[in-house]
């Protein structure tokens, strides 16, 4: 098969998951809907981070950070993906394509690591509650938050260089909705096998530890838990426990069927229905799942509501 001279060519053509869809006009009103929603719910809780003074508190400041990086997540893959069906344009760029897959690696990256540190700050504030603003201060939040981004920022620099080095045959089409390691090297020209082995073991590296931090965070949870005293206390570790292992259980089980499962067991149409679960549905999902019962962000959303109807019926 010949090269592709991909700098120098019209780039590549994402293929994505409405094009083999039966209802694609209902599949992407279903896509909007959730993109509308992640888009309002993330921003709604940011606000209510920021201007709520009662939620300036470590817990809230790494919620913050994942909602961040949520929004940013879908708003890299969603925006497109709705355009081009509209537009029956389905074409990016080289360098567009290398942009899109630096930035789903960086956010990927950067919320694999931390949960692990959410996990770590649900520990400290159960198992050892008396030390917490000592174990969690406002510099050690800010140190776990920069350590996710750089870290996930440098390793997505370098998963894009390299897989985007390679020679590129006559066949453009991606068969996924965004670019992303595993399909961009089906186009390669070259033997990708150590390299897929590499981004075997670093996907493994990379997504190991930090889950098994969690799960040993909240085994050690666990136990303080059901040895507390009181019902009320023990009822609010559980459901705050509970949401953040629902959104550790979307995040991982998504990110280890793309990266860790062999080749062997993928095909176009499976990957782009989990592509979707990752930057559509779980950054749609999130904010609900921790909002939706807890009652600290519901207060939060009902004193802005109510600082803003007071101040509209004063202008009025």
């Amino acid at each position: 098969m010949e090269h592709w001279n991909s700098t120098l060519g019209g780039g590549f053509i994402l293929m994505g998951i409405l094009k083999d869809s039966r209802s694609p006009e209902l599949l992407w009103a279903t896509l909007a809907v959730l993109y509308m929603l992640a888009l309002t719910n993330n921003g709604l809780l940011l606000l209510l981070i920021t201007v709520d003074a009662r939620l300036h508190v470590p817990m809230y400041l790494l919620l913050g950070q994942l909602s961040l990086m949520d929004l940013l997540f879908t708003s890299v893959v969603t925006p497109k993906a709705l355009v081009d069906f509209f537009r029956r344009e389905n074409s990016i760029s080289f360098g567009g394509c290398a942009l899109q897959m630096f930035l789903a690696l960086t956010l990927g990256g950067a919320e694999d690591l931390l949960l692990a540190f959410m996990a770590y700050d649900r520990y400290v504030a159960i198992c050892h509650p008396l030390n917490y603003m000592v174990l969690m201060s406002t510099r050690v939040c800010w140190l776990m938050v920069a350590t996710s981004w750089i870290l996930a920022s440098l390793s997505a620099f370098v998963y894009t260089m390299y897989t985007m080095h390679y020679p590129f045959c006559k066949a453009r089409k991606i068969r996924h909705l965004l670019c992303e390691i595993p399909p961009m090297l089906k186009l390669a020209c070259a033997d990708t096998s150590r390299y897929e082995l590499m981004v075997y073991v670093m996907g493994v590296t990379f997504l190991m530890p930090p889950l098994i931090a969690i799960l040993a965070s909240y085994t050690l949870i666990l136990f303080t838990v059901l040895h507390m005293p009181s019902n009320e206390g023990r009822q609010k570790a559980l459901v705050t426990c509970s949401s953040h292992l629902t959104v550790v259980g979307m995040f991982y089980g998504a990110a280890t069927f793309m990266y860790i499962l062999p080749s062997s067991f993928h095909n176009p149409k499976q990957d782009n229905i989990i592509s979707v679960f990752y930057t559509i549905v779980t950054p749609a999902l999130n904010p609900l799942i921790y909002s939706l019962r807890n009652k600290e962000v519901m207060g939060a959303l009902r004193r802005v509501l109510g600082k803003y109807m007071l101040w509209t019926h004063s202008t009025f």
